[in-house]
């Protein structure tokens, strides 16, 4: 009897040839893809990941390859756990990421309890990473393949227990290996371009959408200051910088960068590049995927885009961990995530969230 697995189908070339790669294995595929919201939420809901025309894309991948396809509504455990943590995040001056929300509760947590209901031997996806033996022997999470396509930064929350029951076909291949094998079996999602940006943000414009969902944040205009306070220029709603940014603050004798939001101050803080440069990050609400916290030498990363630099463990706070860093990382953002890897930069350690840096 065929080994039964439950692959997440958000519609894109990803998951389609995840699922595809599992069928042509031998395993028995039962896709299901999810049905995050429509009208009321947000903006442009036809553009939105996990739409009525990715649903329709996914069903047509799961003809061509024969397997069953569900859509299954998951609106309110997505507004729940994704869309009103992100509003709240932004309101007490942090900068989130919701896909380690959205990876965590609903492809991880629901989708899993899904899978087993349905005897299934787990959850197969379309991220780029890859699981296998650790150093004990038990599930590891490791960088994939394609560095440039890596997802293992979304998905250090997880734990080592969920870890063994996930797949990821894709670890083991490049983005062009991707399209390929899509083309050759015909996939009806072979070139459809991949979602960019917030899936439920689809204008990118996050001041506009986290003011639909919380009319509290406009605040009005206020001060653009720097460290010492001195006023530079206004804003209109604090709510929503992030530090780092240098674009919309349309100051004089630049460039600035955000270095600090103050939403309750509607104030923005600003500096010079040399200001958001930081040598250490605190991390609060970690989670250890081995021990707690690794050992040296690590390396952090603390934006998906960002390079990994080795770093030490510095000494507990605050329930968290700081870490020195060998070299400067830019402007490490509360609400971000600091992910901890090996030394060869290979293996996932575990991670938390950025509480403060220096």
């Amino acid at each position: 009897m065929s080994e039964r697995w439950l692959v997440a189908m958000s519609g894109g070339v990803d998951s389609s040839v995840a699922a595809a790669l599992l069928a042509r294995g031998g395993a028995e595929v039962v896709g299901v893809t999810m049905d995050l919201g429509g009208p009321g939420v947000e903006a442009a809901p036809a553009k939105r990941c996990c739409g009525l025309r990715d649903a329709i894309d996914a069903r047509a991948v799961a003809q061509t390859l024969g397997i069953r396809h569900y859509v299954a509504n998951y609106r309110e455990p997505f507004r729940k756990h994704v869309i009103e943590p992100f509003a709240e995040a932004y309101l007490n001056g942090a900068t989130p990421i919701p896909c380690v929300a959205c990876n965590r509760v609903l492809k991880f947590d629901v989708l899993l309890a899904r899978a087993r209901s349905l005897g299934a031997r787990g959850v197969a996806t379309g991220h780029y990473a890859r699981i296998g033996p650790g150093p004990d022997g038990r599930p590891a999470l490791y960088r994939s393949r394609d560095r440039g396509k890596d997802q293992t930064y979304f998905l250090f929350d997880l734990d080592r227990e969920t870890l063994a029951q996930l797949a990821f076909p894709l670890g083991d291949l490049d983005k062009r290996e991707v399209r390929q094998l899509a083309r050759e079996l015909e996939l009806a999602t072979a070139d459809k371009p991949e979602s960019q940006g917030i899936c439920f943000i689809p204008d990118g414009d996050v001041r506009a959408a986290v003011r639909r969902l919380r009319p509290e944040a406009d605040a009005g205009s206020g001060e653009i200051v720097d460290a010492e306070g001195e006023v530079l220029g206004s804003h209109s709603g604090a709510v929503g910088y992030t530090p780092g940014q240098r674009k919309g603050l349309g100051l004089a004798n630049g460039p600035w960068y955000v270095t600090e939001v103050r939403p309750r101050e509607n104030r923005v803080v600003v500096g010079r590049a040399d200001a958001v440069w930081r040598r250490t990050v605190e991390v609060g609400r970690p989670n250890w995927l081995e021990s707690e916290p690794p050992s040296d030498p690590v390396r952090v990363q603390i934006r998906h885009r960002h390079r990994a630099v080795p770093a030490r463990v510095a000494g507990a706070v605050d329930g968290g961990v700081r870490f020195e860093l060998e070299e400067p990382v830019w402007a490490p953002a509360p609400g971000q995530a600091a992910v901890v890897y090996d030394a060869a930069d290979e293996r996932v350690l575990g991670g938390g969230w950025i509480t403060g840096s220096g």
